[in-house]
């Protein structure tokens, strides 16, 4: 991967000294164009789409359709299957809410959910009686297939979803999807994928995945923050109930009458982020100019760096598999006898390097294995380089040493 050349796409990577970003699971940084598109929209064509007739308002419509059909064809879907949503944790939330639950049904999660992927089911448990359950990661936090099989079948018929993330935010762990919605869709389940780690990572397709819905974000892709994208089966989309109605949600609401509008519109209420969605649409193009298989390996070779680097440090322990390759640009440590976020504090003003400290959304399961001391977290994405990792290894090493 050619990263002197895409470098020079981001501000922030052309100064001199740049700081050695690796917090790109939260988010990651803007290229030009991103950037660009969003500042275009607010000064050239500030108009409302699907509305207002003149020029501006019809730019900005033909934008959103574009911009919608370039996510589509980005995952491997259609244009009317995409949602335009703040981020995934609502395109979560709408799936959630919007699903007709029945008192008994059951929702299946792994253990090692993002909040995101959780509270929504727990509100769900709380206010309607469905009944969550967590299917028991291997040891190592890899997915066991054959303990989410024997959950389905204990529960049998009142299976009606299966919500997991195709790659973990914790540790950079993927989940079998294919091989989950298979057996989910065996018990007549549905299967909700976040997303948010994987699609910015590597190719996807969800008609090959099979699964019903997928979440995911755009700021964590290059794109605007306040843009998200829920992707769903056409027939599964129409069976949701809008949590945001008004707008153009609807071809007509009085006393009397309340038709709602075909097709994607119809779950997204209110005036559209179209700054968002121009950004959206520039950070769609600069990925589809990237081989995403070559960025899944140039991710791996980072973390080798990071994990052959810090592996033998004493009181250093990685979360998830040893392998990096099992891990994909993700590596969580927690590291005995030192605060993580003091850690990260020293890594930032002692070597310029940005790395992501604490439980990072997923607080259950660092309560349940006891690590409430929460872990240091690094990651990669396609402007990193190895000696960008090389000196995260030098510096976190000299810090674990002076605060241990």
């Amino acid at each position: 991967m050619d990263t002197t050349t895409i470098r020079e796409d981001f501000p922030t990577l052309r100064e001199d000294n740049p700081l050695t970003y690796l917090d790109n699971a939260c988010v990651t940084l803007r290229p030009d164009s991103v950037i660009e598109a969003v500042s275009q929209y607010y000064s050239q064509s500030p108009g409302c789409g699907g509305r207002s007739p003149h020029r501006w308002g019809s730019a900005v419509t033909q934008m959103v359709m574009r911009t919608r059909r370039a996510v589509a064809d980005f995952i491997g879907g259609e244009r009317n299957e995409v949602i335009f949503t703040h981020n995934a944790t609502a395109a979560i939330n709408q799936v959630a809410h919007g699903i007709d639950w029945k008192k008994g049904d059951v929702i299946l999660t792994t253990d090692r959910e993002h909040n995101s992927n959780l509270v929504p089911w727990l509100q769900l448990e709380r206010r309607l009686g469905v009944d969550h359950q967590c299917v028991a990661s291997h040891p190592d936090n890899t997915f066991d297939l054959d303990a989410f099989e024997a959950a389905c079948a204990a529960v049998g018929d009142s299976l009606r979803l299966v919500a997991v993330p195709q790659v973990g935010n914790l540790d950079g762990v993927s989940v079998p999807i294919q091989e989950i919605c298979k057996i989910a869709h065996d018990f007549n389940a549905e299967v909700l994928v976040d997303g948010a780690q994987s699609v910015p990572h590597s190719p996807t397709d969800v008609a090959a995945l099979d699964c019903d819905y997928l979440a995911f974000s755009l700021h964590k892709m290059l794109g605007p923050s306040g843009m998200g994208v829920l992707w769903g089966r056409e027939e599964t989309l129409a069976n949701l109930e809008t949590i945001s109605g008004g707008g153009q949600t609807v071809t007509m609401a009085s006393e009397s009458t309340l038709d709602f509008a075909p097709g994607p519109e119809r779950l997204e209420g209110g005036l559209g982020n179209y700054a968002g969605i121009a950004g959206t649409a520039a950070a769609i193009d600069y990925l589809s100019g990237i081989d995403m298989a070559e960025l899944h390996a140039h991710e791996i070779s980072l973390n080798r760096i990071v994990t052959d680097g810090i592996s033998g440090i004493s009181g250093v322990d990685i979360i998830g598999p040893a392998d990096a390759a099992s891990r994909g640009g993700i590596t969580a440590v927690t590291v005995e006898g030192a605060d993580v976020h003091d850690l990260a504090i020293v890594l930032d003003e002692a070597g310029g390097v940005l790395v992501r400290s604490g439980f990072h959304c997923v607080n259950g399961w660092f309560q349940t294995h006891n690590l409430m001391a929460g872990s240091l977290r690094t990651s990669a994405y396609l402007y990193n380089t190895p000696e960008e990792c090389k000196h995260f290894v030098d510096i976190f090493t000299e810090a674990v040493d002076a605060l241990s």
